[in-house]
């Protein structure tokens, strides 16, 4: 199957990498010259053999809408649309009927893996019709991880990026959990080695996780994180998922306190923070600011 991917960033590059590896043509573009393999959109979408599928990996908000105006002027009817950033929900429906008027058909898939995705496989939650969702099942296939589970059509087109929304919510509350737990840890006296009580835990508990996996991996590579600021961006998906919440009366207490949490920590040096910032750098290659 051919792909056009827009976006060769920290996840887009890996996914083109392992689409190719299952046997596929993908065709990138990115503003980066380096690593793209055409001159712009255009060039793209003319390499490209009908019916196109076009997977659009950019940053939400303005780059995706620009993205989206573009290419239906440039794509035909039949060809699909798939929108694999992080999108809020809304906008996809916004999308969805601004490329149906040429009759372009639109896909949402939540996409979660971060920089291990290559490695790992990416965990896929696809919004849309079942046709044009179908006519890219091949590529969902070649990403998601090894085994039954990993990927899901969640519903109409919304529910890809609504789910992934959702599960973002979560981490941020377990993240928040595992962050709290080791800030008590450093203040006992009587605990002398958080990390290893935190390694300890990667077998036999009922909070093990990747998580922990990735907490432990921060704290063999800095055992007190010294080396980070206690600051940790949101990148709004724990708002939206607060802002859904009450839009259905539905309360999320926790998760709503972990977002808290992250404004708090742009006002002072969070020891919690460290570890959230830190758990964000291992699976997201998010950016970290060093306590010098």
């Amino acid at each position: 199957m051919q792909l056009g991917l827009i976006g060769l960033g920290k996840m887009g590059g890996n996914m083109r990498e392992r689409i190719r590896r299952a046997g596929h043509t993908v065709i990138g573009y990115d503003r980066n010259p380096d690593v793209s393999d055409v001159a712009s959109l255009t060039e793209l979408v003319d390499k490209l053999e009908g019916p196109r599928v076009v997977w659009v990996m950019v940053p939400a908000g303005a780059p995706t809408q620009s993205t989206v105006d573009e290419l239906k002027d440039l794509l035909s009817e039949g060809d699909i649309v798939v929108d694999g950033g992080n999108s809020r929900w809304t906008d996809d429906e916004k999308h969805a009927a601004e490329l149906a008027e040429r009759g372009i058909g639109f896909v949402d898939a939540g996409v979660s893996g971060g920089v291990w995705g290559l490695q790992n496989g990416y965990a896929l939650m696809v919004g849309g019709d079942d046709d044009h969702v179908a006519r890219v099942k091949p590529i969902f296939d070649a990403l998601k991880p090894e085994g039954d589970y990993g990927y899901v059509h969640a519903g109409k087109v919304g529910a890809g990026h609504f789910s992934k929304m959702v599960h973002n919510g979560i981490e941020y509350a377990m993240m928040q959990a595992y962050a709290e737990g080791w800030e008590l840890l450093e203040a006992a006296d009587s605990v002398t080695d958080v990390r290893e009580v935190f390694r300890s835990w990667q077998e036999g508990t009922v909070i093990r996780s990747w998580l922990l996996d990735l907490a432990v991996n921060a704290l063999h590579d800095d055992e007190h994180l010294d080396k980070l600021r206690g600051y940790a961006a949101d990148s709004g998906e724990g708002r939206w998922t607060v802002e859904a919440a009450i839009d259905h009366a539905v309360p999320l207490p926790a998760i709503t306190a972990s977002l808290f949490a992250r404004f708090a920590s742009r006002q002072e040096d969070s020891p919690q923070m460290k570890m959230i910032a830190a758990l964000r750098n291992q699976f997201g290659g998010h950016a970290v600011e060093s306590a010098e």
